[in-house]
C-alpha cells in the first residue's frame, strides 16, 4: 500500500504540474497541447510510474513479484493517482470555475452542470483506473515470475 501510494501520488503531481504548466503557457484549452498533449503526457507517466512501482515491490521484496501481485500493485498506483487528479480537478474547479472544461458540452458558454461535472469526474476516474487495469496487466505479464522459475 505504501508504493502505491507513493507512486500514485508521484504520478498526480507531474501531471498537476503539467496541467498547471500547460494553461499557463497556453491559455486556449481547445489547443493541440491541450487535446494532444495531455492525455499523452497522462498516459505516459502512467505507464512509467506503474512500471517504477512494479519494480520497487520487486526490490523491496527481493524476488520477482507473482502476475497477480504485480496487477495488485500496478492498480493499486491507479487508483491513488485517480482519486488525487480528481481532488486536484475538484480544487480547480472551485477556485477557477469551469473555463479549462473548455472541451466539454456546453462548458464554453459558462454553463456547466452538476451532471456534466460529476460525469467529468466519474470519467476520469474510471478511465485512469480502467488504463492503470491495462497497463497493469501487460507490465504484469512480461515482469511476472512463471511457474517454471519456481520449479527450478
Amino acid at each position: 500500500m505504501k508504493t502505491s501510494l507513493k507512486y500514485g501520488l508521484l504520478i498526480a503531481v507531474l501531471a498537476m504540474a503539467w496541467v498547471l504548466i500547460a494553461h499557463n503557457v497556453i491559455s486556449n484549452p481547445a489547443s493541440m497541447v491541450h487535446q494532444l498533449g495531455t492525455p499523452i503526457i497522462f498516459n505516459v507517466l502512467q505507464f512509467a510510474l506503474i512500471y517504477l512501482g512494479i519494480k520497487a515491490v520487486e526490490r523491496e521484496k527481493g524476488d520477482r513479484l507473482t502476475f497477480k501481485e504485480g496487477l495488485k500493485t500496478g492498480v493499486g498506483i491507479s487508483v491513488v493517482y485517480g482519486l488525487a487528479l480528481s481532488l486536484f480537478f475538484a480544487v480547480v474547479l472551485a477556485v477557477i470555475g469551469s473555463k479549462w472544461m473548455a472541451v466539454e458540452p456546453g462548458a464554453r458558454g459558462g454553463s456547466v452542470s452538476r451532471s456534466q461535472i460529476a460525469q467529468a469526474f466519474v470519467g476520469l476516474f474510471l478511465g485512469l483506473v480502467v488504463f492503470g487495469l491495462i497497463y497493469s496487466t501487460v507490465i504484469s505479464f512480461f515482469l511476472a515470475k512463471r511457474h517454471s522459475e519456481e520449479r527450478s
